[in-house]
């Protein structure tokens, strides 16, 4: 059906590869990982072995 063709396959080319990467970047930078708060406590645990 040559009426459905687009006009230019290069500006439709570029006009979707420009909303993939604006997709792809408001990803990368808008997403923000949870900051974890929690305290880390070392417990030194002391086995005596007897033999």
């Amino acid at each position: 059906m040559p009426q459905m063709m687009p006009l230019s396959w290069l500006t439709l080319f570029i006009y979707f590869s420009l909303i993939f990467l604006m997709y792809n970047s408001m990803n990368y930078f808008l997403f923000i990982y949870p900051i974890k708060k929690f305290k880390f406590d070392k417990k030194l645990i002391q086995l005596s072995w007897k033999w």
